[in-house]
């Protein structure tokens, strides 16, 4: 068994959109390439850089702003500082100064290189990153985008092994965990975070308490906007006018309208570039801060349930991530949509007070339905089909939690861990022209996009 050792904030992440992979995880390569020259020894003083896109990231990455991203990360700008505006302002291609220990020189979109989709690295995400003299390389670093904003570097030593105090690698044996020292979910967690990063449960609160505010002001955010989103597809925004709309004479049609308002209010945020947090990817970031919204403003959750239901589906993404993958790329979007809204539907039912068994359920009904889940954005933008997708995969999360909540446990026949299996291997069945690559699916069957 090869132990969980992921943090609720590796999970969580906040930083600008649209999409984790393509945006977050570049930037931070970026950043990173920044910090290795400034302490690196060059045999020649470079004049120029250039930076090469592979997979998905070359695909799809004009509309999901990988360019501007990476380049950002560059001159210093980190996803959760970056002011969006700055962004935005690199996207005319005005060279910038790089400026690192002896080398200065500029840096801009136009030193970006659309590379080959089909390649031969570890990931099919890939970028590389060079510092040229006279056409020879001076110095370079290879990264790779693993989904979620995450990224590892080729040859890079691997770290000490953070200890968890629960040690599990699936929900198996997370429940056998549960079961034998009477533990809640949310207590397994807590005290394997302070273990993993050091914090004190107070600070590890405040933390959560930062993640849930950004996810409720991006809804927030969403709801307050009108207009159309950026890029060729002209898509109107359609979150504001939803919740104009929600004050049905039905009680409950009026709940399930404003949930999707939410959904489709946070999404629409990620796909104008602005702050969202990776939910557990930039892509679905509209499920579960929809479910958090309604949570709080609709049902009158208190935020210590809340948080306690944040972090009972951060183990649920953990087990996805750690026995399948939550990268568009690798498994399509039941690795992000689908893993989004089982987690919130774990959520939802955790934060009302049922145990683990139900919300067991409650994930992997959702995960179960989203299997096969394609990643085709139209144009290679995350708006058609992502942003009504995240509305639906929250509406769906809530309809999971409906059905665990009053289901007898000896009638549930599949486990977590198999759903999670069955999608790890629908993923590697599953066409390339399917996972973000914007060649195939609604991505070729939408015209005029």
């Amino acid at each position: 068994m090869i132990p969980i050792t992921t943090s609720v904030f590796e999970l969580f992440k906040i930083g600008p959109g649209p999409s984790s992979s393509h945006t977050i995880a570049p930037m931070r390569a970026g950043y990173h390439f920044n910090r290795a020259v400034a302490e690196a020894e060059l045999p020649a003083i470079p004049d120029r850089i250039e930076i090469r896109l592979y997979g998905s990231l070359s695909a799809t990455g004009k509309g999901h702003g990988t360019d501007r991203a990476v380049v950002a990360g560059l001159l210093g700008y980190l996803p959760d500082t970056v002011d969006c505006s700055f962004l935005d302002s690199l996207a005319d291609g005005s060279p910038h100064l790089f400026e690192c220990g002896s080398v200065k020189l500029h840096a801009g979109i136009n030193d970006v290189i659309f590379a080959e989709v089909n390649n031969s690295f570890p990931y099919s995400n890939t970028l590389t990153i060079s510092l040229k003299k006279n056409k020879e390389t001076v110095f370079e670093q290879e990264y790779y985008s693993i989904g979620g904003g995450f990224i590892k570097l080729k040859g890079q030593p691997e770290e000490i092994p953070r200890v968890p105090v629960h040690k599990y690698s699936n929900m198996a044996e997370l429940r056998q965990i549960l079961i034998e020292k009477q533990l809640r979910m949310h207590e397994v967690i807590l005290e394997n975070e302070t273990a993993i990063t050091g914090m004190s449960k107070d600070e590890i609160r405040i933390r959560l308490d930062a993640i849930l505010d950004t996810m409720k002001q991006a809804v927030k955010n969403g709801l307050a906007t009108s207009g159309v989103l950026p890029g060729p597809i002209g898509l109107n925004r359609k979150a504001k006018a939803l919740y104009a709309r929600s004050s049905c004479d039905n009680e409950a049609d009026r709940f399930f309208v404003r949930l999707n308002a939410y959904g489709f209010a946070a999404s629409e945020e990620n796909a104008a570039g602005h702050i969202v947090v990776t939910a557990p990817t930039s892509g679905s970031s509209g499920v579960i801060p929809a479910i958090v919204y309604a949570l709080e403003e609709d049902l009158g959750i208190s935020r210590e349930m809340t948080r306690r239901g944040l972090m009972a589906c951060a183990a649920l993404g953990f087990i996805a991530k750690h026995n399948a993958s939550i990268a568009g790329a690798e498994v399509g979007c039941q690795g992000e949509i689908g893993v989004a809204s089982a987690m919130a539907a774990g959520l939802i039912t955790y934060a009302h007070g049922f145990r683990f068994w139900r919300t067991e359920n409650a994930a992997e009904s959702a995960l179960e339905h989203h299997l096969g889940l394609t990643c085709d954005p139209v144009g290679g933008y995350v708006q058609i089909p992502c942003i009504e997708r995240n509305a639906m995969g929250a509406v769906r999360a809530y309809n999971a939690y409906l059905i665990a909540s009053v289901e007898n446990e000896k009638f549930h026949k599949v486990t977590f861990d198999e759903a999670v299996r069955a999608m790890a291997e629908t993923g590697r069945d599953m066409n390339s022209k399917y996972k973000e690559t914007s060649l195939g699916g609604l991505a070729v069957s939408v015209p005029n996009c």
